[in-house]
Formats: structure tokens, C-alpha cells, sequence
């Protein structure tokens, strides 16, 4: 079970660091935007991405 969760911290490390490798101004330039949202748009993203994971995973599974 746990060779699980490294499984899946490996791939999200690799997913992550896809965009500051091939496209690092890019990337800098999304963070220079991020900082300028609201608390409230920051916490929609987060939720978002949370139940977009969730769904994933129940599609999967």
C-alpha cells in the first residue's frame, strides 16, 4: 500500500516539474499573475483542482 503513495508523489513531482523545465518564464509569469488573485479565486482554484483529483480517481478506480 504505501509503494502506492510513493508511486503517486513521484508522478505528481514529475507532472509538477514538466512546466518550470520546458517553459521556465512561463511558469513565472503564471505565479506573477497567481499572487495578484483574491483569497476567495486562490481557494476556488484549490477546491477545483481538489474535486477534479477526486473525480479522477473515482474514474479510474
Amino acid at each position: 500500500m504505501l509503494t502506492y503513495w510513493f508511486i503517486g508523489l513521484a508522478l505528481m513531482l514529475i507532472i509538477e516539474g514538466i512546466m518550470p523545465f520546458l517553459f521556465p518564464a512561463l511558469w513565472r509569469d503564471a505565479f506573477r499573475k497567481l499572487v495578484l488573485l483574491s483569497d476567495g479565486q486562490i481557494r476556488f482554484l484549490g477546491i477545483t483542482a481538489m474535486l477534479s483529483g477526486l473525480l479522477l480517481l473515482y474514474w479510474v478506480k
